[in-house]
């Protein structure tokens, strides 16, 4: 009986980056809290149908991957070999680095970090029945052909054209053929590695697998902001799937909640408990904790970890909203909001990094919708929310390397004892349910999400989300 041929994939990181302008190669560019590179690779080691995965990395920032061998998050990659000049050149070393002719092989490039698994396994089951295979999608736009001078020479029928994507995939002997072939030619070129079969295998059938919109080339500037968009709309996708009835698994897990004793940060507890979780709830009305302190809430670390040995997940729920304009405004008010709303996210961060490094865990705080405009009568408040935005998005870089993840919940309007207390009492059907609020954070903590602002929002909740 044959036995099921392996598959490789080879992540092309050769690029240097010098369109999209940001001095580093644009495999390396963080975004959502990892190099693009790292979300590539998470997917296709994620894949059950790839065996083994290899980089073909940029020669001069090849040691910047170095940590990510031996990584338990990227068991199937073996090999970070140096790349060539050319993508072609690139594709030749991948070659002479694989073995046998039989062997399924994808080309995929690092900086299309949204490939998903559909995909992956419409490639590798296709090379079942055909030697070459490619991911396009259909072009949206017109394509029009000119010469020299600029005037157009031919409109081709759109309904036919495809715009290519990766992975290019190929039984090894195929593209390794059709490579020693056109080493033989003076006047080779080639953009992909399908050009090269189609040029000098003109009898082999590539056959092409439907792409997607969302999987993307980083290439220019504009490209890293959609980018960031589609990781964000990913993390929205997550909040959309929490059912009214379901929780994650949180069982082991050990929780700290800094502000749980009402609102959300009681949902939080009731619920994480439900799920499994060993819940630990500190506040100033229960345990006297002030999250303003740094000895407070180191104190409250230290006390969980002694007792459980672990912590898993950091929650801080606690806010402060004042309504006046600034100029109108107490100065014990300010100063309370900012230390509150963002001195004490500063703080808990410091003082959970430690216990959260042991365990890989997860830092979980909480803005307000506020953070994209200010808005007039809690000027401060939306100010300390967007910092609370910021930090999260530069604390995940940070800690990124060591696998400590931090994501930011931003709940819509819920109704809640600190907005009651400022709005008064408001329609039903126009606020958020804490525990729905709960269950969403509760699903991020469970994820591997990182660097993420995740929306809960009113409408959709309301809409059985």
């Amino acid at each position: 009986m044959t036995e099921p041929s392996r598959t490789v994939a080879v992540v092309l990181a050769g690029g240097i980056g010098v369109r999209v302008g940001l001095g580093i190669p644009k495999q390396l560019i963080r975004i959502a809290g990892k190099a693009i590179v790292e979300h590539t690779l998470e997917a296709l080691d994620a894949s059950p149908l790839v065996d083994e995965v290899v980089i073909m990395m940029n020669a001069g920032s090849i040691h910047e991957l170095d940590h990510l061998l031996g990584s338990e998050r990227f068991r199937k990659l073996t090999r970070i070999l140096p790349g060539g000049e050319t993508r072609n050149d690139t594709t030749q070393l991948a070659l002479a680095a694989l073995e046998g002719d039989d062997t399924k092989v994808l080309f995929h490039d690092a900086v299309r970090p949204f490939i998903d698994e559909r995909i992956i396994r419409d490639c590798v089951e296709a090379l079942d029945r055909f030697d070459a295979v490619d991911t396009a999608i259909p072009s949206a736009d017109t394509i029009i052909q000119v010469d020299e001078q600029r005037h157009i020479t031919d409109i081709p029928a759109r309904a036919r054209l495809r715009r290519g994507q990766t992975p290019q995939a190929f039984r090894l002997g195929t593209i390794r053929r059709a490579y020693e072939l056109a080493r033989l030619d003076p006047g080779f070129t080639a953009t992909d590695d399908c050009g090269v079969v189609f040029q000098y295998l003109p009898d082999v059938p590539i056959f092409v697998v439907d792409g997607t919109a969302e999987n993307m080339k980083v290439t220019e500037p504009i490209d890293v902001h959609i980018a960031d968009k589609l990781f964000q709309l990913q993390s929205a996708s997550l909040a959309l799937d929490t059912r009214p009835d379901t929780l994650p698994d949180l069982g082991g897990k050990v929780v700290v909640v800094f502000g749980g004793s009402h609102g959300i940060g009681e949902s939080i507890v009731a619920l994480a408990g439900d799920a499994g979780a060993r819940v630990h709830e500190f506040s100033r009305s229960t345990t006297g904790t002030d999250v303003r302190r740094a000895d407070d809430l180191r104190a409250a670390l230290d006390s969980v970890a002694s007792a459980e040995g672990r912590i898993d997940v950091v929650i801080l729920t606690a806010g402060v909203l004042h309504i006046s304009s600034l100029v109108d405004a107490p100065a014990d008010d300010v100063e309370s909001t900012i230390d509150t709303n963002l001195l004490a996210p500063v703080l808990v961060a410091r003082e959970a990094y430690r216990h959260l490094e042991r365990t890989s865990g997860q830092l979980l705080l909480f803005t307000s919708s506020s953070y994209t405009r200010g808005r007039a009568g809690y000027s401060v408040y939306s100010a300390t929310k967007a910092g609370v935005v910021n930090l999260t998005q530069a604390l995940s870089e940070e800690w990124s390397a060591q696998g400590v993840r931090i994501n930011c919940i931003n709940p819509q309007r819920t109704k809640t004892p600190m907005r009651t207390s400022a709005f008064g009492e408001e329609p039903e059907d126009t606020l958020l349910d804490p525990h729905d609020v709960a269950r969403v954070t509760l699903n991020v903590a469970a994820s591997d999400l990182t660097g993420q602002i995740v929306t809960v929002q009113v409408a959709a909740m309301r809409n059985g989300g």
